[in-house]
C-alpha cells in the first residue's frame, strides 16, 4: 500500500512576529552618530583600550581646503555649560540662557570664541556645513591661544561639577596630518 505524501506545512507568524520586534527595538534604542564638523581619516591603530563615555575630551586636528584646522569637543554637557561660562568671562562674550542651552547640545565646535554666537544661531546641519567654522584659534607665540583656553576652562569646569575622576584628553588627527603640527598641540 503506498501512503500518499502531504506536503508539511509550518506557519512562519511567530517567526515573522519575533524578527519584526527585534528590528524594531534595535532600530529604536540606536543612537544616530552627529555629524562631525571635521571628518578626518585616523590611522589605524593598535591600542586596544577603549575611549570613555564620559569624561572625555576631543581635539580634532586635520586640514580643510589646505588649511590646518582645530576643533574642541567635550561628551559632558555640565563641563560644557561650565566652560563656556567661564570663557564668556575670560573673553567678556555676554551668552544668553538659550545659547547656553544651544552650546550644551553641541558635542564639537570650531570656532573663535567671537564668532561662537553666529554658529549657536545657526541649525544643527548647518553648523556642520564646510566653511562654516574656521576651527579654534591656536597660537602657541601671539596670545591669541584659545584652544589653552578651552582646556583650562573644562578643567576647571570639571573641578566645579564635583567630578572625582580627571578628564582625559584625546587628539584626534588625520592621518596625513604631519607631526610637528600635531607636537603643536600638544
Amino acid at each position: 500500500i503506498k501512503m500518499s505524501k502531504k506536503s508539511t506545512s509550518i506557519d512562519m507568524t511567530p517567526m515573522c512576529d519575533v524578527a519584526f520586534l527585534l528590528l524594531t527595538f534595535f532600530i529604536l534604542t540606536a543612537t544616530a552618530k552627529m555629524p562631525e564638523p571635521l571628518p578626518v581619516d585616523t590611522p589605524s591603530s593598535t591600542v586596544q583600550t577603549k575611549l570613555p563615555e564620559s569624561g572625555l575630551v576631543t581635539i580634532t586636528v586635520g586640514k580643510r581646503n589646505g588649511k590646518e584646522q582645530v576643533f574642541f569637543g567635550m561628551k559632558d554637557r555640565a563641563i560644557r555649560s561650565g566652560a563656556l561660562d567661564y570663557m564668556s568671562q575670560l573673553y567678556k562674550v555676554p551668552f544668553t540662557d538659550k545659547e547656553k542651552q544651544e552650546f550644551e547640545l553641541m558635542e564639537e565646535f570650531g570656532v573663535p570664541v567671537s564668532d561662537l554666537k553666529r554658529i549657536l544661531a545657526m541649525k544643527g546641519a548647518d553648523r556642520v556645513k564646510e566653511g562654516q567654522q574656521s576651527g579654534v584659534p591656536v597660537d602657541s607665540i601671539g596670545d591669541n591661544n584659545q584652544l589653552k583656553d578651552w582646556v583650562m576652562a573644562v578643567r576647571k569646569a570639571n573641578i566645579e561639577t564635583g567630578a572625582t575622576k580627571e578628564l582625559q584628553f584625546a587628539i584626534k588627527g588625520d592621518a596625513k596630518e604631519e607631526y610637528p603640527q600635531i607636537k603643536r598641540i600638544m
